[in-house]
């Protein structure tokens, strides 16, 4: 992605056009990924960019808010920022730490809980852990 095309798409989500922020989203909107924190941080430094940790965690967090990423909870201890935010699931291995995308008509369901009176379904997420050990 071309500079200009990661300002007006942080424009269009109403985020503030910062050189981090540009950097971050540089980095993470280069092709459909699952990314950590830390990768993050990593990758947009080894580029020659120059961010911290607090700034890709609030970075990720006002991201995660205005819609340009979702963010994928696998465990406590495990956060994946996933810049296709599109509508689909996830099969995570838990063997290599890999979180793969899963369209959602490869899952159906045969029913949905009860809902509250007057409530609707906004999104499912759906997280289908795997493992090929014993």
């Amino acid at each position: 992605m071309e500079r200009s095309e990661v300002v007006k798409l942080l424009q269009q989500h109403h985020v503030t056009p910062t050189r981090q922020r540009i950097e971050i989203a540089g980095f993470l909107f280069k092709r459909h990924q699952h990314l950590s924190a830390e990768s993050i941080l990593n990758g947009v430094n080894s580029e020659g960019g120059c961010v911290s940790r607090a700034t890709v965690y609030n970075t990720m967090g006002l991201f995660t808010n205005k819609g340009l990423v979702r963010e994928v909870l696998i465990d406590r201890e495990r956060v994946f920022y996933d810049s296709n935010n599109t509508d689909h699931h996830h099969v995570y291995d838990v063997d290599n730490g890999e979180l793969h995308d899963v369209s959602h008509s490869d899952i159906e369901f045969a029913a949905l809980p009860a809902l509250p009176e007057g409530a609707r379904v906004l999104d499912t997420n759906v997280i289908v852990r795997v493992s090929l050990k014993e």
